[in-house]
């Protein structure tokens, strides 16, 4: 005896799985970097990152974090009522979600940027998103890492940071930006390293190179001096 077909009009549909991301924290402050200095942003720090760079000043949040459903993280982000949006971490492009967050973030009207390595694939992240992007130094242990296609994904919108610790680092930088014409790309951002370099020698070494890069200090940490949800 045949069992009876599945009505599939009738059937109860099968509801797909949420779609979730690992959260550090999700905060309201004012942007300390890039384009978007001065802006009052809410940050969504996702959890996770494959790097360890030596100056990391995020390193709670390579493990732990909550799982949330993008839903929720929206939801959220909405309740401060600013336009500007910074998905962050770690590493956010660790977590391939990140990339339906960004969409839906970018959906719904925000002004939203992403803060990744550069050691990660950006190729598919939405044309709408700024990408500020990061090659790594030498002195930050993780060179080696930098994924060098990705300037073919570069837009004009988009901006590459580079963090220095050292003069060796800003001569490293400087011919990196000449060798693959990354100004005329995007707007490149050096970084002085706090405890490092101090930053009146870096705005010289830019300055007396006249180099078509901006000078970049940490808003944020001249405010609340890293601490943590700011």
């Amino acid at each position: 005896m045949s069992s009876s077909p599945v009505n599939v009009e009738t059937a109860t549909p099968v509801q797909p799985a949420a779609e979730r991301l690992r959260i550090t924290e999700i905060f309201h402050s004012i942007q300390g970097e890039a384009d978007a200095l001065g802006w009052r942003t809410v940050f969504v720090r996702l959890t996770g990152c494959p790097l360890r760079c030596v100056w990391c000043d995020t390193e709670y949040s390579f493990y732990g974090g909550n799982w949330r459903d993008i839903e929720d993280i929206l939801a959220e982000v909405a309740a401060h009522g600013a336009s500007h949006v910074c998905v962050t971490g770690g590493e956010p492009l660790a977590q391939k979600r990140c990339l339906i967050l960004l969409r839906k973030l970018c959906d719904v009207g925000y002004e939203v940027s992403l803060e990744t390595s550069g050691a990660l694939d950006v190729a598919d992240v939405d044309r709408r998103v700024r990408k500020v992007m990061d090659l790594k130094a030498p002195d930050s242990g993780e060179a080696q890492r930098n994924l060098w296609s990705n300037l073919d994904h570069l837009l004009p919108h988009d901006q590459v940071k580079i963090v220095i610790a050292s003069r060796a680092d800003y001569e490293w930088a400087r011919g990196v930006v000449a060798e693959h014409r990354i100004d005329q790309r995007c707007m490149v951002l050096f970084s002085p390293v706090h405890g490092k370099v101090e930053p009146r020698a870096l705005a010289e070494w830019i300055i007396e190179d006249k180099l078509p890069v901006r000078f970049q200090l940490q808003l944020h940490k001249l405010l609340w001096n890293d601490a943590p949800g700011h």
